[in-house]
């Protein structure tokens, strides 16, 4: 009796972390764009920068696409009407030919798309749905219906970079969104940019952005290798969800692996100290294996950030806990994919991350 209550227990916590994996991408699927946050794709200065992100889908992945009817209406509109946004999605989804929704920029209040979502919709229509920054949101309306969704390249940015796409990215949308084999090792990329050219200069679009040399991957504290699923995303934007219907139930965070990481606002380093204070206050950080953050976009306050975290760290007596620094993924192009309630490893004696599962079916 006591091994049967054990397995019951163990199933009940497993099925806490485990979301349902989408299909893969498959060459001539069709792709659908939305815009659950900001309508600058729909912007007349900026169409271009749109379009070309959806000619790359075609010529690089053969994906035929489909731009959602209010997805391309501007800016004022698309913030004036929330409820339109949200029909986008929900439609996306609903729609059985469509296999994958990637979103065409972040913006700063998906959260207000909360009250039009049918997280039903969501879970009976499973699918590929990609993005980050303020797609944060739209990540834990997948979360609560119990669908892995994919923190990841946008259409308006990465799709959509000067000149060609970046052979990191690619591999990675590759890996991650057609193949249902394990995701494996996570290299650094060798060379990352966050420079600005203006998207409102047409000119712009035959320029590369400079790119930096990457230094990799830095153990910010912790020793060995820890395992867990993945959940995370934009810091500044998880703070909308908090106390909401769509923060993840206490049990998810056991045995989780964190990724964090800030926007192009740049956070002065003191929100990071009250932000992760905060994680800590809720006992999460006592219940992750281990944490991972993504590079500050240009790297500003790239040494300030690493005090700010050693600092709640110390405060909590989580000296021991590994953490990852500097990878890419978030604000910084190239970008990995991350795949929510994804097995993940960090490796701190190799300096390692690694994903153990595929992220499709």
């Amino acid at each position: 009796m006591i091994i049967v209550e054990a397995f019951i227990l163990y199933i009940q916590k497993e099925g806490a972390h485990m979301l349902r994996k989408p299909n893969k991408l498959q060459p001539g699927d069709k792709v659908a764009t939305v815009s659950p946050s900001s309508g600058a794709a729909g912007e007349p200065a900026l169409k271009w920068r749109y379009e070309q992100g959806v000619q790359r889908l075609r010529d690089v992945f053969s994906l035929e696409v489909v731009d959602m009817p209010n997805s391309l209406k501007g800016v004022d509109y698309l913030y004036e009407n929330p409820q339109a946004r949200a029909v986008d999605l929900m439609e996306a989804f609903r729609d059985d030919s469509i296999k994958a929704i990637i979103a065409n920029i972040g913006g700063s209040e998906s959260i207000r798309l909360l009250p039009y979502i049918d997280f039903d919709v969501i879970r009976n229509h499973p699918k590929i749905f990609m993005g980050y920054s303020d797609v944060t949101i739209p990540h834990l309306f997948c979360y609560k219906a119990g669908l892995s969704s994919f923190y990841g390249p946008a259409i308006m940015t990465d799709f959509a970079e000067n000149v060609e796409m970046d052979a990191y990215t690619i591999e990675m949308v590759k890996r991650t969104l057609f193949s249902n084999d394990s995701i494996g090792n996570i290299q650094p990329a060798s060379e990352w940019t966050s420079e600005h050219l203006e998207w409102g200069d047409i000119a712009n679009k035959r320029t590369r952005r400079t790119m930096q040399p990457n230094q990799g991957y830095e153990v910010l504290q912790g020793a060995g290798v820890v395992q867990g699923r993945l959940i995370g995303g934009c810091m500044g934007v998880l703070e909308f969800a908090k106390g909401t219907s769509i923060w993840p139930d206490e049990s998810y965070w056991e045995d989780s692996i964190l990724f964090f990481e800030t926007s192009e606002e740049k956070p002065a380093p003191e929100m990071i100290t009250r932000w992760l204070r905060n994680y800590a206050a809720q006992g999460i950080l006592h219940k992750t294996n281990g944490i991972i953050f993504g590079k500050p976009q240009n790297e500003t306050y790239y040494d300030e950030y690493k005090e700010a975290i050693q600092t709640v760290m110390k405060e909590y007596q989580l000296q021991d806990l590994p953490i990852l620094y500097n990878l890419n993924f978030g604000h910084t192009e190239p970008k990995t994919i991350l795949p929510y309630g994804a097995m993940a490893e960090v490796n701190c004696d190799d300096r390692t991350f690694a994903i153990l599962e595929s992220g499709v079916e």
